[in-house]
Parts: C-alpha cells; structure tokens; sequence
C-alpha cells in the first residue's frame, strides 16, 4: 500500500520549527572548486581546534609528569 499525498498545497502542515522563519536562504550552485575549497577549510579548522585539543593534553600530562616524580621522591 502506498501513502496517499493530499493535492491540496494549503492542506500540508507546516513545519512548527521553521514558524519563526519568513523564507528559506536561496540555493546558490557551486562549483567543484568551491566544493573543494570549502572542504578544504573546514579540514583546516578542524586540525587547527585538534591541535589546540593535543597542546592542552600535552600541559597535562607534562603537569602529570612532574607530579609523578614528587611523589616518587617522596
């Protein structure tokens, strides 16, 4: 059995979360070197947020580090 869609464009219900919003932004075409690129610079910025993530790690384990030597001194 299939779904039967109404015909009516006025009895299609509205999406409750879109209420607030007049219109949708207009679809631009891009091309595959703008795909690309874009590509390109979220891989950027997510390697940029991964090495801050790595640089704290780092701090820690070096704070560690020195923490384990004070207690092996003891």
């Amino acid at each position: 059995m299939s779904v039967q869609k109404p015909n009516d464009p006025k009895a299609t219900p509205t999406n409750p979360l879109a209420a607030g919003k007049s219109e949708r932004k207009p679809w631009v075409k891009k091309s595959p070197v703008d795909v690309v690129l874009a590509q390109a610079d979220k891989l950027k910025a997510e390697i940029a947020e991964l090495e801050e993530e790595l640089k704290a790690k780092k701090r820690q384990l070096e704070k560690f580090e020195q923490a384990r030597k004070l207690f092996e001194a003891s």
